[in-house]
């Protein structure tokens, strides 16, 4: 959750998880119970990590960076998109008929977000932000993965201050409710 380095090696090593979580989802046969606890797991990797980006990459993005205010925007478009189908995902069963064509989706949807991100607005951020605020960024962006929550929830701001004062405590329900149910746990 937590590794260490500026924020641009922070989120990069975040897409390195998922896409090994992704990579153990695919290795399985379809409707094999344990794709649904990748998919848990792939779940609460990605909202710490978009409510982390959402609190302190892109308003990074919109001060440091010309265009930046569209560059964010567009980001905050596919992280509502991947959380609108990780809610989809929240519901089904790994043996469900949906299962396997809303997890097609995400990864299609999460692998374009990534390689946009490395391709272009991390090369573009590096470019404009001196190295410490790149690394106050990345602290911070590690606190704010520790506290976040680990459902998704569609409907939550995804803009400062709003999201900022509100994600501890719905992070602490979900930590709560994943704690009770044992979600994201390891079989």
């Amino acid at each position: 959750m937590g590794h260490g380095g500026n924020v641009i090696d922070e989120l990069v090593t975040d897409h390195r998880e998922v896409e090994e979580l992704f990579g153990k989802i695919e290795a399985l046969p379809s409707g094999h119970k344990d794709r649904k606890m990748y998919a848990d797991q792939v779940t609460m990797e990605l909202v710490r990590h978009s409510v982390a980006e959402e609190a302190y990459l892109y308003p990074a993005v919109r001060e440091h960076i010309d265009g930046g205010d569209a560059l964010a925007d567009k980001e905050l478009e596919d992280h509502a998109e991947a959380e609108q189908i990780m809610k989809d995902l929240e519901g089904c069963a790994a043996d469900d008929a949906r299962f396997d064509q809303l997890m097609v989706k995400l990864m299609r949807e999460i692998r374009q977000h990534v390689a946009d991100e490395e391709q272009n607005l991390f090369p573009r951020l590096r470019a404009a932000c001196p190295p410490d605020a790149l690394d106050r960024l990345g602290e911070k962006v590690r606190m704010a993965k520790k506290t976040a929550p680990t459902r998704p929830h569609p409907a939550a701001p995804d803009k400062p201050p709003a999201n900022k004062m509100l994600a501890p405590g719905v992070g602490m329900i979900d930590r709560l409710r994943d704690a009770l149910s044992g979600r994201g746990k390891h079989a």
